[in-house]
């Protein structure tokens, strides 16, 4: 078979290996049994996660081109144009299949008897106005509809990475609607599932639609976007495996339910064949891609292996979401405590001495964001030392702090308990929004990206120059603005506790990422306007910092005072109703909390304070010596010249008689 015939196989064996996988798993897991109660009929059971297969690679296809075409093409070729297309015709199907797959939920959820009348049509739209799992599936087919416009009309930088935002966007309503909601560590489970989604389409997309650009790339050109989408791929492994692991941790109990029960089966012909495609990458990776692309025939065989791979493990994991795990089997029908049924999780035990090192709650999110950052900036690092040029020590120490205390934050006893104790809540809060942002501040990571990562010369865009262009993009400039800065930390902090964000951050997992990462922003800009070392458009004089930080900081006191002086309880159908018969009262927690953003929040802004102070010192000192070297110079020529200036002022005064 020759490379073009292969070419043109590969996107027809994902096909075809993912509905032979979906078939057999569905049938070993029996995610396609009858139901016992109100059965909607074999074509209801059997249709609905065909569509789910078909929404995920779709999907997939739109997110990945996407992706690929921001990091691996310019804007200027024919294969960027190329790549955007192909995301069009994905989203265009990932709408079709959502659609499908909204409907079909309806059916199988509610079993109505199929018809064109009126009462048909109103209990449809009630299913997708009223109820959560059609809202999420409405979202969906509407954003898939908005991306599909988008992808064609679009074709400059910025208004590809909108569209890619939003394309990702798009993806995450149906990991929030996974039936592992059901499981216990519902938290773990929905964002373990979006973020698998999110790795296993930009993996799968971007693999077909390499595909679709070929024609339109030379050897030399395909063998440079090949060696780019390698990087992308290995990135989207590490976040599949990690993500998917997590993920299994919540739906079997031993490591010998892998085979001795059929859900466990197919989960384990999905992992081997995870495995399968990351030995195969670097294999490829190491052997192949140095290789000419249109030359080497090996290499189109070893990408239609790697299709067929991909099929399987699609096939399997759209069996899985239809199939109960050996841990859902077991569970209790019925949720009966107070916790369960507000948090979707037990009640902790005591928060002790011992809980602070022994009570965790993995958020693979922040997870994988900090493993990645820590990754990268090291490598930043050493790729500096490697070519002779120093780098501060301190400010490698600083971020490796910031970031090991950002995943104890993120997965450690305080999200444990964040949701039960309103004090743990607060000091989640105070950490994400001063302490770290002020470590990531001292290591300069937008300098160490600058000098460490390479320019790209080829019209494309890498890692420096999305770096660069985030800096100085308008945006930015109005963000990283000294008042607007200030403005946004403080604003934001009243704005989240005195509002129902406070509640939706605790009643909805997708609120309570979006407050991490709110804070852990807003504080970061704040932190830079004040003491960062990377550049920014305008600061302020040093006096006007201090003279900031002070009114942000009594700004700062005074919520806290604020909150130690509610009578009543914030979110009380939340924080009073869990059922919670350890530790101080809900009331007493809440003081204690207002009393933690008081104390302990201050303590960064003092460090902050003290900081700008040094600098200031430290910018007057470098100042004299600009002026001492300039006297030494030019032999204080400037002083010569101003008492030659007096003595002739002087002169005159004497002539005149004065």
């Amino acid at each position: 078979m020759n490379p073009r015939a292969m070419r043109a196989a590969g996107p027809l064996l994902l096909l075809l290996a993912a509905c032979v996988a979906l078939i057999g798993s569905l049938v070993i897991a029996g995610g396609a049994d009858p139901l016992a109660l109100q059965d909607p009929g074999p074509i209801v059971r059997w249709s609905l996660p065909a569509a789910k297969l078909l929404v995920n690679v779709s999907g997939s296809v739109m997110l990945g081109s996407l992706v690929l075409a921001l990091f691996a093409l310019g804007t200027e070729e024919r294969a960027f144009g190329i790549a955007l297309d192909t995301a069009s015709i994905g989203a265009a199907v990932f709408t079709i299949a959502s659609g499908a797959t909204t409907f079909l939920n309806y059916m199988l959820g509610l079993n109505p008897q199929l018809s064109l009348s009126s009462e048909f049509g109103a209990q449809l739209g009630s299913y997708l106005t009223t109820r959560e799992i059609g809202q999420a599936w409405l979202i969906q087919t509407i954003a898939g509809g908005i991306v599909t416009v988008l992808a064609f009309a679009v074709r400059g930088w910025t208004s590809t990475l909108i569209t890619t935002i939003l394309a990702a966007a798009s993806l995450v309503p149906m990991a929030t609607q996974s039936h592992s909601g059901d499981l216990a560590d519902h938290s773990l489970v929905i964002t373990s599932i979006a973020v698998h989604i999110l790795g296993s389409a930009v993996w799968l997309g971007g693999l077909v639609v390499l595909v679709a650009v070929r024609p339109a790339l030379d050897a030399r050109r395909m063998r440079v976007v090949l060696e780019r989408y390698s990087s992308i791929a290995l990135a989207a492994f590490i976040v599949v495996a990690v993500s998917g692991f997590l993920r299994s941790l919540a739906s079997i109990a031993s490591l010998d339910q892998l085979v001795a029960d059929p859900y466990g089966l197919v989960l384990l012909v999905k992992i081997v064949m995870l495995a399968a495609m990351g030995a195969l990458g670097v294999w490829y990776r190491r052997r192949l891609i140095a290789r000419s692309a249109e030359r080497n025939a090996m290499f189109w065989a070893v990408l239609a292996l790697e299709f067929v791979f991909m099929g399987i493990a699609s096939g399997a994991a759209a069996a899985l979401a239809r199939s109960a795990s050996p841990l859902t089997e077991a569970s209790a029908p019925i949720q009966e405590t107070p916790a369960e049924i507000l948090n979707d999780a037990p009640l902790p035990p005591e928060l002790t001495a011992h809980a602070w090192f022994t009570q965790w709650e993995i958020d693979p999110l922040w997870l994988l964001v900090g493993l990645f950052a820590a990754f990268f900036y090291a490598a930043g690092v050493r790729r500096l030392r490697r070519r002779g040029d120093a780098w501060p020590v301190y400010r490698t120490v600083m971020w490796m702090i910031a970031i090991a205390q950002l995943i104890w934050v993120t997965s450690g006893p305080l999200n444990a308990y964040g949701h039960y104790l309103f004090s743990m809540h607060m000091l989640l809060h105070m950490l994400l929004s001063m302490d770290i942002p002020l470590l990531l501040v001292a290591a300069a990571p937008v300098t160490l990206a600058s000098r460490a990562i390479s320019r790209r010369d080829d019209g494309t865009r890498g890692g420096r120059e999305w770096i660069l262009w985030a800096v100085h993009n308008p945006l930015a400039k109005v963000l990283t603005n000294p008042f607007v800065a200030a403005g946004l930390f403080i604003g934001s902090l009243w704005a989240f506790y005195f509002s129902d964000l406070f509640r939706w951050s605790l009643y909805d997992h997708l609120g309570h990422e979006w407050m991490i990462a709110h804070f852990l922003v807003t504080g970061y800009l704040f932190a830079m306007t004040l003491v960062g070392i990377d550049p920014v458009p305008w600061r302020l004089p040093y006096a006007g910092r201090l003279v900031l930080l002070i009114v942000v900081m009594a700004m700062h006191a005074f919520f806290g005072i604020a909150i130690m002086s509610q009578e009543g309880l914030m979110v009380a159908e939340w924080y009073g109703s869990m059922g919670r018969d350890w530790g101080p009262t809900p009331l007493e927690d809440q003081y204690t909390g207002g009393g933690i953003a008081w104390s302990i929040g201050e303590i960064p802004t003092v460090i902050t304070a003290i900081t700008v102070a040094i600098q200031w010192s430290r910018s007057d000192e470098r100042q004299q010596r600009r002026r001492d070297r300039h006297a030494d110079r030019t032999g204080d020529a400037e002083l010569e010249e101003y008492n030659a200036r007096l003595a002739q002022i002087a002169e005159r005064d004497r002539a005149r008689g004065l």
